[in-house]
């Protein structure tokens, strides 16, 4: 018997999946963890004792679990939140705490310092948009500018899967999709480092090798076996991050084909069938070979109904301990009698500065509107519908590029809530889908795996893998309503945008 097995780490949980030839779920393992804070837009995770240490847990436990022969395993693939900047060295040894994907706004001054080096217009020609605080290349010469000592002994600055496969392998890679975006200019087209480009920020050598997402970045060694508990020589592919893998297992395969992932942050992914520029948005090659993607991201989403949860829902958190119903179930309850738009209250979400479409850094979150009939249940609805209008935000610029929306999955912690899926749906206008296997990014990776020793000929055979689930379609009355709060929610943060950087 064959199977297949795929590991994804993520901002708040790792999770693995080992599958059979025939991509029945045979065994999933759930790892929670936590994520640094240390100073005011730093985010932090522990590479070894978070990453790699779920890693080898959950690969131990998926096989415990099933009872099968690790040399059964024909190929492994593994995800991570990214883009991450993490120094080693020679022994991949992290040298520091990995400085997290966009989230971590540290590198605003060495975003400041890189375009007024390079110039906005040249910043634009290769990103297509500013600097932001998802690119890799400020934070590794934030790296070399405030802890030199650390910069010095730098052998790779890797990302999340990048650190993973490594683990696993001993070879230093990073695939097209993630490293020619996320590292972008210090790549060449063909994926080798730019000398020229990387002069002022690293060593060409500093940087890991450039595959694509399911090419074979080498076997699992003596030592990785012996940590994970799967066998020595097994087949690892380079893999890719989070939202990739992500995108792969909702069947995000052909233009038009569209992914809106709900976790800790929203990250969303609509395949293109060419390369489409906008200033408020990233863009990309997609893991698609011949396929392109405009993509984009905010801050926050379950992170900020997790800081709801715990600043002002102690009593479900304290329900929960005493019955085992989730918290959030609880926070629900008395939702769906509000009226859209939270009784006149409209929220701004950037608790964590954000990420597209505004790509602010200092932006605040704002609660607008209060009164004092207001309850707590108004506060989070309010939260919940704040994120319908950030990614309708995005939805209103895929269509002023004319992209085709034709088939939209969410997937994500986020799926697990229907009210909430159905006020985005409301609130955007257009119908929400969701897989009917809601694995996620580890299922995605154990596909990856197959497509990279040839199990299966091309992508579109994936297809026949995904099921869809529930389907949430927009009620025309709401969104009438929706929209008029839209507005409030688009004019809000360019009227306060001053104000919220003097505090």
């Amino acid at each position: 018997m064959d199977y297949f097995m795929g590991i994804d780490t993520g901002t708040f949980e790792s999770k693995g999946v080992l599958v059979d030839g025939q991509f029945n779920v045979i065994a999933v393992s759930v790892h929670p963890h936590g994520m640094e804070n240390p100073h005011p837009g730093h985010f932090e995770h522990d590479a070894e004792a978070v990453w790699w240490h779920d890693f080898c847990a959950i690969s131990n436990d998926l096989l415990a679990q099933s009872g099968i022969d690790p040399g059964d395993i024909k190929a492994v693939g593994a995800s991570a939140l990214g883009a991450d900047c993490l120094p080693v060295d020679e022994e991949c040894r992290p040298l520091r705490k990995a400085i997290l994907y966009g989230i971590d706004a540290r590198a605003t001054d060495e975003m400041e310092q890189l375009t007024e080096l390079y110039g906005p217009e040249q910043i634009k020609e290769w990103y297509g948009r500013p600097l932001c605080s998802s690119d890799v290349m400020p934070k590794i010469l934030w790296v070399k500018n405030k802890e030199p000592h650390v910069y010095e002994k730098a052998h790779k600055f890797l990302t999340g899967s990048s650190y993973i496969t490594a683990k696993l392998t001993g070879r230093y890679t990073v695939d097209r999709f993630l490293g020619l975006a996320s590292f972008n200019p210090l790549y060449r087209k063909d994926g080798t480092p730019d000398e020229v480009l990387c002069g002022p920020i690293c060593r060409p050598d500093q940087l890991a090798e450039v595959l694509s997402t399911i090419d074979i970045a080498g076997h699992v060694t003596a030592q990785a076996a012996a940590e994970t508990g799967l066998a020595e020589g097994t087949p690892v592919i380079v893999g890719t991050d989070d939202s990739g893998a992500e995108a792969i297992s909702a069947g995000v395969l052909e233009p038009g084909d569209m992914m809106l992932q709900i976790g800790s942050s929203v990250y969303m992914f609509l395949c293109t069938d060419r390369l489409i520029s906008d200033d408020r948005v990233w863009r990309e090659e997609f893991i698609i070979p011949g396929t392109f993607d405009i993509s984009a991201g905010t801050n926050t989403a379950g992170t900020m109904t997790r800081w709801y949860r715990d600043e002002l829902f102690a009593d479900a958190l304290a329900e929960e301990a005493k019955t085992g119903t989730n918290a959030y179930e609880i926070m629900m309850r008395g939702i769906e009698d509000i009226p859209p738009g939270s009784g006149g209250l409209v929220t701004l979400p950037y608790f964590a500065g954000e990420r597209t479409p505004i790509n602010d850094p200092l932006a605040r979150g704002i609660i607008f509107g209060l009164t004092l009939e207001h309850t707590r249940a108004h506060l989070y609805r309010s939260a919940l519908e704040s994120v319908g209008f950030a990614i309708n935000q995005h939805f209103k610029i895929f269509r002023e590029h004319s992209a085709p929306m034709n088939k939209i999955m969410a997937t994500g912690g986020g799926t697990k809530n229907p009210l909430w899926l159905q006020m985005i749906a409301d609130i955007t206008g257009e119908v929400i889908r969701t897989p009917e296997n809601t694995i996620g990014a580890s299922f995605g990776d154990a596909m990856m795996a197959a497509m990279g020793i040839r199990y299966f000929s091309s992508y579109k055979e994936l297809a026949d893998l995904i099921s869809e689930g529930p389907s949430y379609t927009p009620d025309p009355q709401r969104h009438e309503v929706y929209q008029k709060y839209q507005s409030v929610f688009d004019e809000l943060y360019p009227a306060t945008k001053d104000l919220a950087h003097r505090l």
